[in-house]
């Protein structure tokens, strides 16, 4: 699947200010505010532009960070690394790789298996649950 390029303008007919601001803007909610920081629910978390799948529950752990923490992506190469200077830091910005969404950054001070911390704002996601709804459930 190729990059799914759209202008600014139709980002922002599809997203709200907060989301357009963090995920095409490279911008930052602040700590502890984000719907997923402290979520404990299953299931897979996905780009909010795009709907592809980066990171499962199965690899979310509390960082006290204040942001939604994983310790890997969902499969290889959902998520792309680029060097990030903003800020008077250097640090490892994250993208989606499908629609080039700002994420957050990845750390080196996670937990094994992988030591990494994929550190992320809420604003950029959107956690697609195992439960089947009612209509489904019920035919």
């Amino acid at each position: 699947m190729g990059k799914l390029n759209k202008t600014d303008r139709e980002w922002q007919r599809e997203l709200s200010p907060e989301e357009f601001r963090i995920t095409r803007q490279k911008g930052t909610e602040p700590a502890f505010t984000g719907k997923y920081w402290n979520s404990k629910q299953d299931g897979v978390y996905v780009c909010r532009c795009c709907g592809e799948a980066l990171f499962s529950s199965d690899t979310k752990y509390d960082s006290g960070s204040g942001w939604p923490s994983f310790y890997r992506p969902i499969a290889p190469g959902v998520v792309e690394e680029h060097n990030d200077q903003s800020h008077g830091m250097v640090r490892t910005e994250i993208v989606c790789h499908h629609c080039d969404a700002h994420l957050g950054h990845v750390f080196d001070d996670g937990p094994q298996p992988t030591g990494l911390r994929y550190c992320v704002n809420s604003a950029s996601l959107e956690l697609k649950t195992q439960e089947k709804s009612d209509e489904e459930t019920y035919p």
